[in-house]
């Protein structure tokens, strides 16, 4: 990326939107896309699995009753998976719609396997990048969908190269690192952050982003839901440590700037990839 390009506007959904109702938040992407556009954004980024929720066929245990365990609410979430191509078709519709890039995270059927997943399409609705989760965070992750194996999944946007990855990835460095030696200048990571982990968004994310010299889009979903219970903060996170856009606890439509000439003066002046000595790494 040029320091001459143009900065980038994201637009961080914070939301849960309704889970169990792929249609719903279909619409409310919808609606989040159209404000995103008025505002002159050029990508919206949803959060993890927000096209179906996140644990949508689960509520809370019966209060009281020992050992009880979640009780159905809705339909199971691999019921709600999409094949890639049903996907791209729907995003692929709503981005032409509003003239703007969409990356929404679901769970994508392929043969007797779910994964999740992310889609991201082009202003003009074509798919730019798909993207399955390689590392599945606890129980209830690994018993429902299978783990993706490529870790770089990159596309270009408007002379901005970006890459994609959901949730727990982000919080392993040598993911990270992978991304910067591809080079990738924007990371986009939709996720589920849940309670009490917020030292994620707060500290490890903005640390991701300076370690490795690049942009860190962090989009999380937010209350309870399932059992779970999503922190928010949401943030553009910075290659020089900042925090440029921070989200709070609830929803919310986040607009953040991506600054071309901002990472090219980090890395001209924290020169961590340049650096490293990969032969003692080994």
């Amino acid at each position: 990326m040029s320091p001459s390009v143009p900065p980038l506007r994201l637009a961080l959904a914070q939301s849960s939107g309704t889970p169990g109702d792929v249609r719903a938040n279909l619409d409310a992407l919808d609606t989040l896309a159209a404000r995103a556009a008025s505002c002159g954004a050029h990508l919206l980024i949803a959060p993890e699995l927000f096209l179906s929720g996140y644990a949508p066929e689960h509520r809370s245990p019966k209060a009281g009753v020992a050992g009880s365990r979640y009780e159905p609410d809705a339909p199971p979430l691999a019921a709600l998976a999409l094949e890639r191509a049903e996907a791209a078709a729907e995003l692929g519709a709503l981005a032409r719609r509003h003239g703007l890039a969409v990356l929404a995270g679901y769970p994508e059927r392929a043969g007797s396997v779910t994964y999740n997943s992310a889609l991201l399409v082009g202003p003009d609705g074509a798919p730019l990048a798909a993207y399955r989760k390689t590392h599945l965070y606890g129980p209830y992750e690994r018993d429902v969908f299978t783990a993706g194996d490529r870790a770089v999944v990159q596309a270009e946007l408007r002379g901005v190269r970006l890459g994609v990855l959901i949730c727990y990835d982000v919080e392993f460095p040598e993911n990270v690192r992978a991304h910067a030696d591809a080079g990738t200048e924007v990371l986009l990571v939709p996720t589920a952050l849940l309670a009490p982990y917020d030292f994620v968004a707060r500290s490890l994310v903005p640390v991701r982003a300076f370690e490795s010299q690049l942009y860190v889009a962090y989009v999380n979903r937010t209350g309870p839901e399932g059992g779970f219970d999503f922190v928010g903060l949401s943030c553009l996170a910075a290659p020089d440590g900042t925090t440029p856009a921070r989200a709070g606890a609830g929803p919310e439509l986040l607009l953040a700037d991506v600054d071309p000439a901002l990472l090219a003066a980090s890395r001209a002046a924290n020169p961590y990839l340049a650096d490293r000595r990969t032969d003692l790494y080994r």
